[in-house]
């Protein structure tokens, strides 16, 4: 039976000469495998709407658990912006891949939501970084590895906070300080902001560039120790960033 599901393609493989297999992350089934037939042909109405990043209404014949078969896709952003400049397209990129493995740990309908309007977001211009980064905190707790920016990591004291460590995992107290790189409570302050904002809400973006970068590199360093996973497309996202 034909079915019209809201979706997003996150990747895609060659099938035969001129045919094709697409994930699409769904709101209705999580990821769904689709097979569109003819879709490498150049004169073939479903090449431009099958593309990684294309977002729309998947008109197709649905099998759960098997390949579903493609009729049409409405498109509902063609992401012209990120596609036409490198830097929101490396983010893009890797909160794609990034997704795609929170998705193999939980199927929260949040994570499609919130994935969905970071791209939007980052679509609008608004700075990709920042963006990324309340994606990345938010997807933290489906990981199994949520920060807790409320009490010392070491002795659960709320009080005397002095930094933050991505090595030891939180927030450090006077007590349990051992020396670690002082990071300002300015910048404990906005990471808990990030956690709790609705990214959908967001219309502008006013911090300041020190905060910006320091939030990025503990994100980094706190993915890199905690969650086990490696990304390719976060690799050249740091290349990126340094340029």
């Amino acid at each position: 039976m034909l079915e019209s599901v809201e979706g997003i393609v996150i990747g895609e493989t060659p099938y035969g000469d001129t045919s094709k297999i697409i994930n699409v992350l769904t709101k209705e089934h999580g990821i769904i495998g689709v097979i569109c037939k003819g879709a490498m042909s150049i004169k073939s109405t479903l090449r431009s709407v099958t593309m990684k990043l294309s977002y729309g209404i998947f008109h197709l014949y649905y099998k759960k658990g098997k390949l579903s078969t493609l009729v049409s896709v409405d498109i509902i952003n063609e992401f012209k912006n990120i596609r036409g400049d490198i830097l929101r397209i490396s983010y893009a990129s890797y909160i794609t891949d990034l997704v795609n493995q929170v998705l193999k740990q939980t199927n929260e309908e949040s994570i499609y939501n919130d994935y969905i309007n970071a791209l939007l977001k980052i679509e609008e211009g608004l700075n990709p970084m920042v963006i990324t980064n309340i994606l990345e905190v938010k997807l933290l707790a489906s990981l199994g590895v949520g920060l807790n920016l409320t009490s010392c990591i070491s002795c659960g004291n709320a009080k005397e906070i002095v930094t933050l460590s991505s090595e030891r995992g939180g927030l450090i107290c006077k007590n349990c300080y051992r020396g670690e790189r002082i990071i300002p409570l300015s910048i404990i302050k906005t990471l808990n902001m990030y956690y709790l904002v609705d990214i959908k809400s967001i219309s502008k973006l006013s911090l300041k560039e020190d905060i910006i970068k320091e939030i990025n590199r503990f994100l980094t360093n706190y993915y890199d120790d905690y969650t086990g996973l490696y990304l390719k497309s976060k690799d050249f996202l740091k290349t990126i960033e340094k340029l």
